[in-house]
């Protein structure tokens, strides 16, 4: 056997191409939405030149729509508080969300999206459908569903070990 292609697997590994999938499916969605005429110019032009990340998206995948404390947030994006923090500061300047007064804590503050940051979710939502009907469209059909009752699989089985911890 020779050594080049006794290494290959350090290329073609499952977790190598579970990382450039989810990359390639975050810059298509990031694309569409710095497309998508319902998002406010300034945050399309953003997008467009990548000023919005994969890491911003957090904020979109997991702030409830009621709010969320920002402990909450952190814990659900597995991020530190700080990084959430950061993240947060960043979209509320671009108009995303608002820290707000809890009601059941008057010493805490929740993250709550504002119209801008709903009309963002919204296109986010559009977004991921395309991005996912495209996705089915080039690999096919049945495919796309082995793969993702695989992954949803995969991930709960994840998710249940970092509940036990």
């Amino acid at each position: 056997m020779n050594s080049t292609s006794h290494q290959d697997w350090r290329q073609a590994h499952l977790g190598r191409l579970l990382g450039h999938a989810m990359r390639r499916f975050d810059e298509r969605v990031l694309h569409l939405m710095a497309h998508n005429v319902n998002v406010p110019l300034a945050l399309s032009n953003l997008a467009a030149r990548a000023q919005v990340s994969a890491a911003h998206i957090h904020i979109t995948r997991h702030l409830s729509l009621e709010g969320s404390r920002l402990i909450d947030l952190a814990q659900s994006a597995g991020m530190t508080k700080q990084a959430m923090g950061n993240l947060v500061t960043q979209c509320e300047a671009w108009g995303l969300v608002q820290r707000t007064p809890d009601p059941s804590d008057a010493r805490a503050r929740r993250i709550v999206f504002t119209d801008t940051g709903l009309a963002w979710l919204r296109a986010f939502e559009q977004a991921v459908l395309q991005t996912e009907a495209e996705f089915r469209q080039e690999v096919g059909n049945e495919v796309a569903t082995v793969i993702s009752l695989g992954l949803e699989a995969y991930a709960g089985t994840y998710t249940g070990q970092q509940s036990g911890i």
